[in-house]
């Protein structure tokens, strides 16, 4: 086992803050009722989660009742998406995303497509990545009811105009409730203002597992009067649209990771941005046949993917875990497919280029000691394995 401990995908889970883990403590233990309950026990747990609602809608610049908690991204997704085709689709059965949402979107859209007669159309990306507004403008229909477009990319780091596209969405709505306007915030919590109002978005997703708080537990922004259908059935929880007895300890400990992560963002984005950059440039410059997926300059402060010619992306982060260097080849949530990323796909590059993509995405616990770390030891990694490679993909697209 390597001495070293280099932990470089954040993007897909974060370790618990020892701040966040002190607010949830009472809330695994001495507060023990239900939130349902009359009692005084239960009223401490209620209390709790409103406090951590007005904490969260704070944040948002939202009202209080227009935050639902739920499992995490992936439940907030399906219940935005699912939740609002099947409650409104009287008024329209035509979805509109983009080629690099996470699955959790994709697949939810396809399931209305395939399964409940919506008509949905995916909208392309550019060479970074980009969604271009324009499209979406014209990809809107009388007919359209959902727009979802991820704020960041979990994989490339892309950060989309998401304010201009809303702000195109409200334009040709007018007067009219539809079409809503949903996105996946989860990688962008401590990078943003999430301020809703300025982002002209109806739904907004966030998962605690992104911003160092407990895994499991995940909000959905609902702007007011928004209809829509439960996923599940059983209790008045969440005002019967997300029934079940609540998490608290996970509850609170999401309100306080938010809150946390929110207040300390500009110092950090910073910090992040100085070794992201110190990455990407030691990687290109010293590693030959690399490419940076994504956009340059429009990425998250913590995000480097790079596709590296003639290996296999999964070899290589078995070699990097030899070395005590934690990374990965795209989302968690699709590591169990041998397939190569749609998100490196839908940039435009063949399938033996997505094949050789790796993402390390920095967090607060990482130094420029871990930066030069990675950067001694990669080099001799992928030369080795570029020895042993049966695959050699053309020069061109690493230019």
């Amino acid at each position: 086992m390597s001495k070293h401990f280099v932990y470089l995908d954040h993007a897909a889970a974060t370790p618990l803050d020892p701040y966040v883990f002190d607010v949830m403590k009472p809330y695994l233990k001495e507060v023990c009722g239900n939130p349902s309950s009359f009692h005084t026990v239960g009223k401490q747990a209620k209390d709790a989660i409103e406090v951590s609602r007005e904490t969260m809608a704070r944040l948002l610049s939202a009202r209080p009742d227009e935050i639902l908690f739920t499992s995490g991204g992936t439940e907030s997704d399906n219940l935005a998406i699912l939740g609002s085709a099947r409650a409104n689709k009287e008024h329209g059965r035509h979805l509109i995303t983009t080629a690099i949402e996470h699955h959790a979107v994709l697949e939810a859209c396809t399931y209305l497509q395939k399964k409940e007669g919506f008509e949905l159309t995916i909208l392309p990306v550019n060479t970074f990545g980009l969604v271009d507004p324009d499209q979406v403008a014209q990809a809107l229909r009388p007919d359209t009811i959902f727009v979802s477009v991820m704020m960041a990319n979990n994989e490339i780091g892309t950060i989309q105009p998401i304010a201009e596209i809303g702000n195109i969405i409200r334009k040709f709505r007018g007067s009219n409730a539809f079409p809503l306007f949903h996105t996946d915030a989860c990688q962008t919590v401590g990078t943003f203002d999430l301020n809703i109002e300025r982002l002209h978005v109806d739904l907004l997703t966030l998962n605690g597992s992104k911003m160092y708080g407990p895994k499991g537990i995940g909000a959905l922004y609902m702007r007011r009067g928004i209809k829509l259908q439960p996923l599940q059935f059983g209790g008045a929880q969440e005002r019967g649209i997300r029934p079940g007895t609540e998490h608290v300890a996970g509850i609170v400990g999401l309100a306080k990771a938010f809150e946390l992560v929110q207040q300390d963002r500009e110092k950090e984005n910073e910090r992040l941005v100085r070794l992201r950059d110190m990455l990407i440039r030691g990687i290109l410059e010293h590693i030959p046949k690399t490419r940076l997926n994504g956009d340059p300059k429009k990425r998250l402060p913590n995000n480097v993917n790079i596709s590296f010619l003639d290996i296999e992306g999964e070899a290589l982060i078995l070699y990097l875990d030899a070395k005590g260097i934690y990374v990965s080849t795209g989302s968690a949530c699709a590591s169990a497919s041998l397939d190569p990323s749609h998100v490196i796909l839908a940039l435009g590059v063949p399938y033996e280029v997505a094949h050789g993509s790796v993402r390390f995405t920095l967090g607060h616990s990482t130094t420029e000691k871990d930066i030069e770390y990675v950067l001694d030891v990669l080099p001799h990694l992928v030369e080795k394995l570029r020895v042993m490679s049966p695959v050699h993909v053309e020069e061109k697209y690493f230019t």
